[in-house]
């Protein structure tokens, strides 16, 4: 905050990032606050009503999973992803599976008319009579309509299109964008209303621009995928009434997402057989267990600097397992460029495919093979020790799913497995014993 405008933040050192914000004026309260709880006493724990929420099932199970189960009534949820990446495909298709039912939904288009949307509705196959479309950009001009309606859910594309009159500044604005959704969350809390806001996200990839939007809401899913590969993620990075970093699994297809029951089994299909560098590597993603495959290229570099190239991984975590295996297993590997890859056009980011990822460098580097039935688990420390993963046998029994005979899997994680698993585990303590087991 600042009495004048400033060309820097002296906070954050950008320019050009002071928005003008007058003081709007006091507000009656809402009618539909009213319906709202109030608590102007403290109320001992004990006795405040914990009856769970009858959940919304929505039709799709990979969107519910990623809910925790379904729409929980009254929430409010923010979906965020590159332009194009297919969140308005997503909810006009949420609001098909919805609608085939006697629910009803409003869907409020600020960025296209409602003979666009019909056209695109009619390509996923999502008309009905009970999807109501509202093409309005005021919000005093909405909330009447939700009223009177009483949805099941509604929809707002995009909440950056939504302006209120109570504010002089532009829509989009930082002003504009808390004021609506406060207004929204309001409104979803006193009439039990869920309220799903599409959100635009920046250069950087943040939502609506500020994070205090983020904070605002009760969920935030973020759809993820490369515009070279068909497949999509939806992943809750918040969620107040589920677990987060839960995912689901669609593919973009003509007409519209269809929902990956299997992706294991997807990610695989196309693995090639007796290639170096390439190794299997299973990821708990919330509840689910992944495997994909984790493909590396060593080649000797022409340049003066060796290049490393990182598509889906953490490239701090590929670099921390280079110096490893310079280090600890005598590989030589500064003279060489070094490419890794996720095949499928997923992003993995937890600690358990450190093994994996050193073994295919290692692979490559000696032009070996691995053989093509053993996954990989485990976490690589700094002194090349293989530190164990929660939820093994979820990650095992998985695999064995798919036909793999053997996982070599840290040495800690034995000491705990009460059960036998149907494939056959090799323990390792450190790099140089896996390394010894594989190549």
């Amino acid at each position: 905050m600042a009495p004048k405008w400033l060309g820097r933040c002296p906070d954050c050192g950008e320019w050009n990032t002071f928005v003008e914000e007058k003081e709007a004026p006091a507000k009656a309260a809402k009618e539909y606050r009213r319906g709202q709880t109030s608590s102007r006493s403290p109320v001992p724990i004990t006795q405040v009503s914990g009856q769970e929420e009858d959940r919304l099932a929505v039709g799709m199970p990979e969107f519910d999973r990623v809910l925790g189960g379904g729409i929980v009534p009254g929430s409010v949820v923010l979906i965020g992803g590159d332009p194009g990446i297919g969140k308005s495909t997503l909810l006009l298709q949420l609001s098909g599976k919805i609608t085939a039912g006697s629910s009803t939904i409003l869907y409020v288009t600020g960025e296209e008319s409602t003979s666009q949307t019909r056209l695109r509705a009619n390509r996923l196959g999502a008309l009905s009579d009970n999807l109501y479309l509202l093409a309005e950009t005021c919000l005093e001009d909405i909330i009447p309509h939700i009223e009177q309606l009483r949805p099941a859910a509604v929809i707002i594309d995009s909440i950056q299109t939504i302006y209120t009159q109570q504010l002089p500044s532009t829509p989009g604005s930082i002003g504009q964008v808390r004021e609506v959704a406060a207004e929204l969350m309001g409104l979803a809390k006193g009439w039990q209303i869920p309220i799903f806001l599409i959100g635009h996200v920046t250069k950087e990839g943040a939502i609506a621009g500020p994070k205090a939007l983020e904070h605002m809401v009760d969920t935030v899913l973020y759809f993820e995928g490369e515009r070279g590969h068909s497949f999509r993620i939806l992943r809750a990075v918040k969620n107040r009434f589920g677990s987060t970093n839960e995912i689901g699994v669609f593919e973009m297809g003509s007409n519209g997402l269809v929902e990956v029951s299997n992706p294991s089994e997807i990610f695989l299909a196309e693995r090639p057989k007796g290639a170096s560098g390439s190794i299997v590597v299973s990821s708990v993603e919330g509840t689910r267990p992944i495997l994909v495959e984790l493909q590396a290229l060593v080649t000797p570099t022409n340049l003066g600097t060796p290049r490393r190239m990182v598509t889906g991984l953490d490239y701090n975590r590929v670099a921390l397992m280079i110096a490893v295996l310079e280090k600890r297993a005598g590989f030589h590997l500064f003279g060489e460029d070094i490419f890794l890859n996720i095949a499928g056009g997923v992003k993995i980011e937890e600690p358990a495919v450190d093994l994996g990822i050193a073994l295919a460098i290692a692979s490559s580097f000696r032009d070996k093979p691995i053989d093509n039935h053993t996954v990989a688990i485990g976490e690589v420390g700094l002194t090349s020790e293989v530190r164990g993963v929660p939820q093994l046998e979820l990650r095992v029994r998985e695999a064995a799913k798919l036909g793999f005979q053997r996982a070599i899997v840290p040495r800690s994680n034995m000491l705990k497995l009460k059960d036998p698993l149907p494939i056959a585990l090799v323990p390792v303590t450190n790099i140089k014993e896996a390394l010894e087991e594989l190549l």
